[in-house]
């Protein structure tokens, strides 16, 4: 019998779009099978309450419960290090990988895995985000050497609603951002409904496109020892990026 790779997935608790897309992009590998586990996140902004969401407790809790299912790998499957700082993430991950033995990322830290790998240096950035959270992650960014040359966001804070934005929607953000020549743009939320998108929109603009959730199946994927290219037709993340 073939080895299966388990992978762990944190949830923020009002999010609907990750977990159906998540078992999309794996539809055709089924050697791998992804698992979730919830914490509380309703809003995202920079007030005190909002922040205070991603606490790592609850964060670390979720993950033992992961763990329960040997998971090969655990994934915080969301965006949060684009305001907080990428140190967050390193962080938590670390505390994740002390407390149950398994190894850790989140789709933040993948992607900025996959832009080192890919030279990425000029970024367009794609959000359902308010100015001032979308004005944090591109300072994020641009700390760790990646400049926003571009970018486009919806002024939303409720996480529930980025899953309603329509996908017409996103792609004429992704097509404006396009027009400013980046090197990559990256979907940078894991409720919006980015990923089905991608193969499609990498055709007709000629620029990689680098969903987030996307990006925590592909970190997720490395970290379990599996291989990437498993996943077919999301894109060139999965066919060029190793």
């Amino acid at each position: 019998m073939s080895r299966r790779s388990r992978l762990g997935m944190l949830t923020p608790s009002s999010n609907t779009v990750l977990e159906p897309t998540c078992a999309a992009l794996l539809e055709g590998a089924p050697a791998v099978s992804c698992h979730f586990a919830r914490f509380r996140v309703t809003e995202i902004s920079l007030g005190e309450s909002a922040l205070g969401q991603f606490d790592n407790r609850p964060m670390v809790d979720a993950a033992c419960l992961l763990a329960d299912a040997r998971v090969d790998a655990i994934c915080w499957n969301g965006t949060s290090a684009g305001w907080l700082g990428l140190d967050a993430d390193r962080v938590l991950c670390e505390q994740i990988r002390s407390r149950t033995g398994i190894p850790a990322t989140s789709s933040v830290l993948a992607l900025e895995e996959i832009f080192r790998r890919t030279n990425v240096s000029r970024l367009g950035l794609v959000t359902p985000y308010r100015q001032d959270v979308q004005a944090r992650v591109m300072e994020t960014f641009g700390s760790e050497g990646f400049r926003c040359i571009a970018e486009r966001h919806l002024e939303i804070s409720e996480n529930f609603a980025f899953a309603g934005v329509d996908a017409d929607t996103i792609r004429t953000m992704i097509r404006e951002v396009a027009s400013a020549g980046p090197d990559a743009i990256t979907v940078f939320c894991t409720n919006l409904r980015g990923a089905p998108l991608v193969e499609e929109l990498e055709h007709e603009i000629a620029i990689p496109i680098y969903d987030t959730t996307s990006a925590a199946i592909w970190g997720a994927l490395r970290l379990a020892g599996a291989d990437p290219g498993v996943v077919t037709g999301w894109g060139r993340l999965f066919r060029e990026v190793a």
